[in-house]
């Protein structure tokens, strides 16, 4: 069976995986703010706290005139409608909350967020502390590196430096290759994108390992894309991204995910992938030009 195939097979399987987890650690459907439930506070305070980051497009980012947009963003304000109408609400208003790769977890223990909005890959590790909603993509990391240094594999780093973003998953998936390879990696931690992106850049390191949708929106909106290159290696298998929530709170869970089913069985979320990886990106100009994958399409026509 190939590798695609297996993947795919396992997709429900993982999204059932962790329902049930988070049900088996089922207290009473209690938030970290206060004993509350989600959706209570939500229906008390008529308003949703959507977690994003001020800069990963496509998914999440901030527009020179402070409006939060991207693929993720849109995802998530169509669960806020959902949530409106399921809670039998005349208005309810989004605020957004910033957040890193670093502070995301702790943000929505402390109930600062109810929901992340972004690009957040769905692992095992990090399921054992948040609940993934449905995913909304899947992705693969490989590496970035500028085109002069010929960088195309990851025997080709051996010995050399590379940047990774503290908090991502990426930073364990090089440290595995590293450990499994040999290469004698040296690994500096940068505390966002742009700047783990610009010590590759600068030739300060070799290579920038990270989910490769966002290092080509990176290349496709530098000022001269054609000084990079990414690599023909793929430093893990493609996972699936996720909204982050709470876990042990089940009725907001369901209320997520069957929102997610709806938008997802409907023909809603074909041209809302075009709005954000066929056309060009608000803010930018940048088009990505990246069709909807295999794996994805796959995905959204088992909710029709």
């Amino acid at each position: 069976m190939s590798t695609h195939t297996e993947f795919l097979r396992r997709l429900p399987m993982l999204v059932l995986s962790a329902a049930f987890a988070g049900w088996l650690c089922l207290a009473g459907s209690v938030s970290a703010a206060g004993g509350m439930g989600t959706l209570e506070r939500i229906r008390q305070a008529h308003e949703i706290r959507i977690g994003y980051s001020d800069h990963t497009p496509p998914f999440s980012y901030q527009l020179p005139d402070g409006r939060i947009v991207g693929y993720s963003i849109d995802i998530c304000n169509r669960i806020a409608e959902s949530l409106k109408t399921r809670l039998g609400l005349q208005d309810l208003s989004v605020r957004y909350v910033a957040r890193t790769a670093s502070n995301r977890v702790q943000l929505l223990r402390d109930g600062a967020m109810d929901i992340e909005c972004n690009a957040s890959t769905a692992t095992a590790e990090r399921q054992k502390s948040v609940h993934f909603a449905l995913s909304h993509f899947f992705v693969g990391t490989r590496y970035v590196a500028l085109a002069k240094n010929d960088f195309h594999t990851l025997a080709d780093l051996k010995g050399r430096s590379v940047s990774v973003l503290a908090g991502s998953t990426n930073v364990s998936q090089i440290a595995k290759v590293n450990r499994s390879m040999k290469l004698n990696l040296s690994l500096v931690v940068a505390d966002s994108l742009q700047e783990a992106f610009d010590m590759v850049t600068t030739d300060r390191v070799a290579a920038f390992p990270m989910d490769d949708v966002l290092l080509k929106t990176m290349i496709a909106g530098s000022t001269e894309p054609s000084l990079y290159d990414l690599s023909t290696d793929m430093v893990s298998a493609p996972e699936p991204y996720g909204f982050m929530i709470r876990r042990d709170d089940q009725p907001f869970e369901d209320a997520v995910d069957d929102a997610l089913r709806n938008l997802y069985g409907s023909p809603q979320i074909a041209s809302l992938y075009a709005k954000w990886f066929l056309e060009p990106l608000p803010g930018s100009g940048v088009n990505l030009d990246l069709p909807m994958s295999d794996a994805l399409t796959t995905w959204f026509a088992g909710f029709r």
